[in-house]
């Protein structure tokens, strides 16, 4: 697990590969991270399926009540059969340009 802090933005890197053990971490130290707009890169693990991704619904849903953006980065997956409560890209920039258009819409009170 790699950890990048910028600014209001966290990004996380699975270096190991397994989703499980990667949501384990994540979901333990969610403290630490709660007051930052995450990013969750899992594009390291080439296997991770629609099923995988919809294991971090709980956490996503836990720091978005903080009004914080919560942004799942992955490869390979048909992001038409995400649930919509779920936001997942295919690449970190777009996931930036993500939290930075719902960092203007709070900001104007959507």
């Amino acid at each position: 697990m790699k950890v990048d802090q910028k600014g209001h933005t966290t990004t996380i890197k699975d270096t190991q590969g397994n989703v499980n053990s990667f949501l384990e971490k994540v979901t333990h130290e969610h403290n630490s991270f709660k007051s930052q707009n995450l990013i969750l890169d899992i594009t390291h693990d080439k296997e991770v399926t629609l099923k995988d991704i919809k294991l971090f619904s709980d956490l996503s849903k836990a720091h978005q009540k903080g009004k914080k953006s919560f942004v799942i980065v992955a490869d390979g997956i048909d992001f038409n059969a995400v649930p919509t409560k779920l936001i997942v890209v295919p690449s970190l920039q777009e996931a930036h340009d993500i939290i930075e258009m719902e960092e203007i819409e709070r900001d104007l009170g959507f």
